[in-house]
């Protein structure tokens, strides 16, 4: 199937260009909200497991369910589901809903700290190799700290330094999956890393070494995909296919990253020309709208920013591009926040907040991310 005999053509099908996609496609939408209909029986089903999964969670003073032997990763967890016969979009962090992942990329220390607070111990095997092996960001944050750094931390002037908070927000645009699926994508990475040539500069070297781990990223989420038995590799050809796309893309990310400070962001306009075109065609109808976005939200992790506004399907669905199309991520969706100890606080004693930022320009270096 081609798309762009189904859209209307652009740059978007000879680029990776999701932009173009959208403003050649978006159809606007001046009504009301007499369209929305109500939860279905299928969505209260998952929704009713959950809400008992969550019983049994603060039953069990916070914690449900930890894998303390398996670090978490793209391919870490086979599948996971709330309701696997009622829900329309699958997908979990873990392979057990409400199961806790562990993080120790970020610190084995903090890890081992939440674990043990749990009830339960670290794997020896993880805890020698992130002690002895594999050097975490917690440890070379605290090898850069000047003493004066770690003074004010330690007197707790300092607070939300990045021996805590590893990283600042990542927004992905996870609809380039379900626009191109994950083969074309490989193949544009491949292209850029072809491009990447001349003087073996500092910065070039990072730069091909990011484009390679993203392209082997990639390949992870094929494989993430086949465990749910979904072909990732192509684009997605239906409106249901569009949604699961889009959120296993956000979930690979999730699960490497943590989902503090993970934005999901402008994905509503993206959706909705999959469903307007199949409600166009009959093959859909306004009921499959809500729980789709619903059982989205639901899957999505349970921190309140976690995914930072989800797009709703809402009376200014169609009329632009902009934050009318959103509403907040609900605080009860249904991911755990994995042990990585990663938690932002930016408050600063104000008396001390210039000399404060001067010594952090001086010392530490701001990281960015490429997107993939």
């Amino acid at each position: 199937m081609e798309l762009n005999k189904i859209f209307k053509d652009g740059l978007w099908s000879t680029e990776i260009n999701v932009r173009d996609f959208v403003s050649h496609n978006i159809t606007p939408y001046y009504g009301d909200a007499s369209f929305l209909e109500g939860p279905t029986e299928r969505t209260k089903a998952v929704w009713n497991r959950c809400l008992e999964a969550l019983a049994e969670e603060r039953a069990n003073n916070g914690v449900r369910s930890l894998d303390n032997v398996t670090v978490s990763t793209i391919t870490s967890h086979k599948a996971g589901y709330i309701d696997k016969e009622n829900e329309l979009i699958v997908g979990l962090q873990t392979d057990e809903l409400l199961k806790r992942a562990i993080k120790p990329f970020g610190g084995i220390n903090v890890v081992s700290k939440a674990c043990h607070e749990n009830g339960v111990e670290v794997d020896d095997r993880v805890k020698d190799i992130f002690t002895h092996y594999r050097k975490t960001h917690n440890d070379g944050v605290f090898d850069v700290y000047t003493e004066e750094i770690r003074s004010f931390r330690s007197l707790g002037f300092l607070t939300g330094l990045p021996d805590n908070y590893a990283r600042g927000r990542i927004i992905g645009d996870y609809r380039r999956m379900a626009l191109y699926g994950i083969d074309r994508l490989i193949e544009a990475k491949k292209e850029d890393l072809r491009n990447l040539t001349g003087p073996m500069t500092e910065a070039r070297i990072r730069l091909r070494e990011e484009v390679a781990e993203q392209i082997k990223a990639l390949k992870d989420m094929k494989v993430m995909g086949e465990y749910y038995g979904l072909d990732l590799s192509r684009p997605a050809y239906t409106a249901q296919e569009a949604v699961q796309w889009v959120y296993m893309a956000y979930l690979a990310a999730v699960k490497e990253q943590d989902g503090a400070a993970m934005s999901l962001g402008n994905v509503s306009s993206f959706l909705d020309i999959y469903m307007e075109y199949e409600l166009s065609k009959g093959i859909i109808t306004e009921s499959f709208a809500p729980p789709a976005y619903a059982i989205l939200q639901r899957h999505l992790c349970r921190r309140p920013d976690m995914g930072n506004r989800i797009s709703g399907r809402t009376p200014q669905r169609r009329t632009h591009q902009g934050d009318k199309d959103f509403f907040p991520l609900p605080a009860n969706t249904l991911q755990p926040r994995p042990f990585t100890g990663t938690e932002p606080d930016c408050i600063v004693e104000p008396g001390t907040a210039g000399r404060i930022q001067r010594i952090l320009r001086k010392s530490i270096y701001r990281h960015f991310f490429h997107p993939i």
